[in-house]
C-alpha cells in the first residue's frame, strides 16, 4: 500500500519538483497537481488522497482555506502546509485550521515527503520542520511559566491532539480533573484555546520534551 497526496500550489515549477521528490519514495504516490483552492477542492473529492500538501498563497484564494474545509470532512486526511512565510501567526493560523504539519519552503525535499508521512498516519498532531521548527525551539526566557509535571503530561497529550476524555482516560483521572488541569495551563500561557496555548508552549520550549520536531 501506498500514501497518495495531492499537491497544492500556484507554481508549476514547485509542484514539479515535489512531484519528484515524492517519486522518489516508492512509499508515496501523487495522484493530482493543482494551483488553486476551488481546483483543490474539486480534486479531493474526486481522488480523495491521504494526504494534501498545500502552499499559502494560491490562485484564488489562500491555502488555509484548503484545510478548513477538507479538515471539516475528514478527521483521516493528512494535511501539510508548506510556505515562505513561517511566522508565529502563520503557525498558530495553520493549527487553528488543523493542519497536521507546517513546513518552510527552506526545508529539503526530503523533509516535505517526512511530513507528509507523518501527517498520513497521525492526521491530528501537528509537526514543524525547517526555519518554522528553529523558531519554535528558541530558548525559554525568565518569563517562562511553570507547569507541574502533571501539567506537562497534560499539555503534551493535548499535543497529540488528544480531547479532554481522552486525556482523563489516559491518565486515570476523571473527566473534570482534566478540564482543571486544561484551564490551568491555558491561565498560566495566557492561551484561549487548545492552539494558542501549543504555540506559546512551543515558543517558550515547553514541549521539548516531546521527539524532536513533533509537537
Amino acid at each position: 500500500m501506498t500514501t497518495t497526496v495531492l499537491l497544492v500550489d500556484d507554481h508549476e515549477l514547485i509542484r514539479q519538483g515535489l512531484a519528484r521528490a515524492f517519486e522518489r519514495d516508492d512509499q508515496m504516490t501523487v495522484v493530482g497537481q493543482v494551483g488553486g483552492v476551488a481546483e483543490a477542492l474539486t480534486a479531493y473529492a474526486s481522488l480523495q488522497p491521504d494526504v494534501v500538501v498545500t502552499d499559502l498563497q494560491l490562485l484564488d484564494g489562500h491555502g488555509l482555506d484548503v484545510v478548513r474545509a477538507i479538515r471539516a470532512e475528514s478527521e483521516s486526511v493528512g494535511l501539510v502546509v508548506l510556505t515562505m512565510h513561517a511566522g508565529d501567526d502563520q503557525i498558530f493560523a495553520a493549527m487553528e485550521a488543523g493542519a497536521s504539519g507546517f513546513v518552510g519552503k527552506d526545508s529539503k525535499a526530503a523533509e516535505v515527503v517526512s511530513a507528509a508521512k507523518h501527517a498520513a498516519v497521525a492526521p491530528r498532531t501537528f509537526l514543524c520542520t525547517g526555519l518554522a521548527a528553529a523558531m519554535m525551539r528558541r530558548a525559554s526566557t525568565p518569563s517562562t511559566p511553570s507547569l507541574s509535571a502533571r501539567e506537562v503530561e497534560v499539555l503534551a497529550l493535548l499535543a497529540d491532539g488528544l480531547g479532554t476524555g481522552e486525556i482523563a482516560g489516559r491518565l486515570f483521572m476523571s473527566e473534570s480533573t482534566a478540564k482543571t488541569h486544561i484551564t490551568h495551563i491555558y491561565q498560566k500561557l495566557g492561551a484561549a484555546n487548545r492552539a494558542q496555548a501549543l504555540v506559546t508552549a512551543m515558543r517558550m520550549g515547553l514541549l521539548s520534551h516531546l521527539a524532536p520536531q513533533r509537537f
